[in-house]
């Protein structure tokens, strides 16, 4: 008789971590994982389930075992073992009563030893830094689509929290919002406790060493409406505001195409930075001829009738991919208000077909389309007090139709 190993379930009888099983057949701990799920699906409640189920042999030449049991928290640990466990009960009821309380707590959780010597599966056991620091960027990427009037038809804000903890031995950190509610169909990291955020919309966990992503989330600018169950579409419930207005004008000819598209920023106190619009213009498309530069608004100087060509000072330049037929207009960094130009003619040996949709791609820094913002972090279960860092960062892609 002896313990063959360790294997966590999650409160839905799914294997989170095991042990290695290395002296046994691959199929040695799926049969006592499913007769522990079989046991507890046939009993009237869960607790009603013997703390020792027997385990049918494998094959003939197998001899039955058991499976001792013992839920913790929001997981249930089995220990398989060879012949009668009814003797290590006790033992099993100890270690998990003590794991249980480990957990909740969120204290001491490093301070066991062994080949088990950290009982979170996603943190090391003794971590130990100089410098105590931890960071989250929140990245939100927001797709869109424009119809020819400017009015938005579809747009989408999804967002995810980067973090990087550098934290010394197992720190338990509680992070607020000051608008949790913007949030919505979140996916979470493991180690995020899902009934405090039931609760009330905090997150409490006990970080991974290092990088990682702590949640995942669309961003719901009417959560209100999404909580009632309205039957609005979600193209109205979930419009985001574009930040910038774009102005084509298009001149079709027999075999010629002239342009001027005019891109204004509608952000009063931030830039949009490494700004890119391309446009697909058709099938035989040559002799491309453009200016690119600013127009009016924002810092600096400039006006319409003063463009700067490619390769002036302007920030604003365009090249045109011969083989793919994309004309790409560029702009590294698009002050608040300012108003940009993109000129220009190309010709064709058939019936031009450009394409009717520009495809503009850009970033923000320091900016969130949620306005998510972090009201506070708390640590406890340690005594120094880290640095803490939160930055945020948007990107965008949207298809503005003309």
């Amino acid at each position: 008789m002896g313990v063959d190993g360790l294997i966590f379930l999650d409160n839905n009888g799914r294997p989170i971590i095991q042990s290695g099983f290395r002296s046994t057949t691959p199929a040695y701990p799926l049969l006592h994982i499913d007769a522990v799920n079989n046991a507890i699906s046939k009993a009237p409640r869960p607790e009603d389930v013997d703390p020792v189920v027997h385990v049918s042999a494998y094959n003939i030449d197998d001899s039955p075992g058991a499976c001792c049991h013992v839920q913790c928290a929001d997981m249930r640990i089995l220990c398989p073992i060879s012949g009668n466990g009814k003797t290590l009960m006790s033992y099993i009821n100890v270690a998990g009563a003590n794991i249980n309380t480990t957990i909740n707590s969120g204290s001491g959780l490093g301070a066991a030893g062994g080949a088990f010597s950290s009982p979170i599966p996603w943190r090391k056991a003794g971590l130990r830094y100089a410098s105590n620091e931890i960071y989250f960027d929140m990245v939100e990427k927001l797709k869109a689509v424009v119809n020819r009037n400017g009015v938005s038809l579809a747009s989408t804000v999804v967002g995810k929290i980067e973090t990087n903890s550098r934290l010394s031995g197992t720190p338990d950190c509680l992070l607020s919002f000051t608008n949790p509610q913007v949030l919505a169909d979140c996916a979470f990291h493991p180690c995020i406790r899902l009934n405090r955020w039931s609760r009330d919309k905090t997150f409490s966990f006990v970080p991974p060493d290092g990088k990682f992503i702590l949640a995942e989330y669309r961003y719901s600018p009417n959560p209100s409406t999404s909580a009632t169950g309205s039957s609005a579409p979600p193209t109205v419930r979930d419009n985001v505001p574009i930040p910038f207005v774009l102005k084509p004008n298009f001149d079709i000819e027999d075999q010629t195409v002239s342009f001027d598209v005019t891109l204004t920023s509608r952000l009063n106190g931030r830039s949009l930075e490494n700004l890119v619009i391309e446009l697909n213009l058709g099938e035989g498309a040559s002799g491309i001829k453009c200016v690119a530069g600013r127009g009016t608004g924002g810092l600096g100087r400039g006006g319409i009738g003063a463009m700067d060509v490619v390769g002036g000072s302007s920030g604003a330049s365009w090249a045109f991919d011969s083989r793919k037929k994309v004309l790409k207009w560029e702009i590294i960094n698009v002050p608040p208000s300012s108003s940009w130009n993109l000129r220009g003619s190309f010709s064709t040996p058939i019936v031009p077909r450009p394409s009717h949709a520009l495809q503009v791609k850009f970033e923000i820094q320091s900016y969130t389309f949620s306005s998510l913002k972090v009201e506070q972090l708390k640590i406890i279960g340690e005594t120094y007090k880290p640095y803490k860092g939160v930055r945020g960062r948007s990107i965008g892609d949207v298809e503005w139709r003309w």
